[in-house]
This record gives C-alpha cells, sequence and structure tokens, in this order.
C-alpha cells in the first residue's frame, strides 16, 4: 500500500508548488493586464489567481490526507 500512496504523495505535492507557482506568476502579470487592458483585465487575471490558490489548496489537502493514511496504515502492523 505505501509503495502506492508514496508516489500519489509526491505528485499531489508537485502538483501543489506548481499551482502555487503558476498563481504567484499570475499576480505579477496582474499590474500589467491592469495597464494594457483596463478593468477587465485584472478581473480576468484575479478570477485566474483565485482558481490557481484554490487548486494549491486541493492538492494541499489531499497530500495531508495521504499522509494520515500512511500513518494509519504505519500504526496497524
Amino acid at each position: 500500500m505505501m509503495y502506492i500512496l508514496i508516489p500519489l504523495l509526491i505528485v499531489l505535492m508537485g502538483l501543489a508548488v506548481w499551482s502555487l507557482l503558476r498563481g504567484i506568476i499570475v499576480f505579477l502579470r496582474t499590474t500589467r493586464e491592469g495597464l494594457e487592458r483596463g478593468d477587465a483585465g485584472i478581473k480576468d487575471m484575479q478570477l485566474l489567481q483565485n482558481k490557481m490558490m484554490f487548486n494549491r489548496i486541493k492538492f494541499q489537502g489531499l497530500a495531508i490526507v495521504v499522509v494520515v493514511v500512511m500513518l494509519a496504515a504505519s500504526h496497524t502492523k
């Protein structure tokens, strides 16, 4: 069971980092979009920021669930 959970945990951690980096990049692009496209550009970028940060939270939560399952499985031996 651990042979499945450890790679799953690594993948979830990688996805969380990827979502965080994409969210930061979008955050940095927001000012430029606001200058070029006005309020519509800012709103689109803010929605994308929210989506990326929600994905990060989702992947972190799933990684925590995997860690809890691993801890529970290790204590049953």
